[in-house]
């Protein structure tokens, strides 16, 4: 068979480049340190309230994340209904989410808020259960804290892979002591706030007391994030620090 003149013309298209495997670990490493707030200690940012509230999505990513769980708790304390209660942080949701679309705002965060609301719902309906409302957190922190103690015993602590992607390093800072302690630490620090979640809120679970168990869910969340976020950039600046400008860039 032989080809036509315009096949002989027709330039040949080149296959599309598939990422590497190690360049797609590194870029989800790095930017699952993005979104748990580390590009501020990546960077060198001062340290400061703005800094901080924005790693933590700002005014309106605080919020999203902290009411719709507190109107559950005041709605079931006030009304013992489990429907109205689970209903009223599902319209506050989408609610929220909708402001986002209005405002052109990305509604990632929002629309992940409201997934998150969805399922809780659902299987504190399927249960009849209004405890089970907080069963999804529990997985959630049981994963988490789990995958990090493991990564420590293993020997390749995921802050520190996290951390190394953000800041360049990738894993040559396990071959620094001082790097591969304070990284270690780090990720063990992590993996305790994610357990001490466990450790408290499970009893209470257990015991069917929903108003101490949502209270607790709502204490140990930005209270204790917001604290172990600032040292974790602290701890990450004592090991990377932050280049000084080169000449003709001071601006002098």
């Amino acid at each position: 068979m032989t080809d036509t003149p315009a096949s002989r013309d027709e330039p040949e298209t080149p296959d599309p480049v598939e990422p590497a495997p190690k360049a797609v670990f590194a870029d989800g490493m790095a930017a699952a340190a993005r979104r748990a707030g580390f590009s501020p200690a990546a960077a060198g940012e001062p340290i400061s309230g703005h800094a901080l509230l924005a790693a933590m999505g700002g005014i309106r990513g605080l919020v999203e994340a902290v009411v719709p769980g507190l109107v559950f708790l005041v709605t079931y304390t006030l009304t013992r209904a489990l429907v109205p209660s689970l209903v009223a942080p599902i319209v506050i949701g989408v609610v929220m989410a909708g402001l986002r679309v209005a405002a052109r705002q990305t509604v990632t965060q929002a629309v992940g808020g409201l997934v998150g609301i969805g399922i809780s719902a659902v299987l504190a309906l399927l249960s009849g259960k209004a405890e089970d409302f907080y069963l999804s957190g529990f997985w959630i922190n049981g994963v988490y804290g789990g995958a990090l103690v493991i990564s420590i015993i293993v020997g390749w602590p995921l802050i520190g892979l996290a951390v190394g992607f953000l800041v360049g390093d990738g894993v040559n800072w396990r071959s620094d002591p001082s790097k591969r302690r304070v990284l270690t630490l780090l990720t063990a620090l992590w993996a305790g706030l994610f357990l001490l979640r466990l450790a408290v809120e499970l009893p209470l679970y257990y015991a069917g007391n929903v108003a101490w168990l949502g209270a607790t869910k709502l204490l140990m969340g930005i209270p204790l994030y917001a604290p172990l976020l600032i040292v974790s950039w602290l701890m990450v600046r004592s090991v990377y620090r932050p280049s000084p400008p080169a000449d003709g860039e001071s601006g002098n």
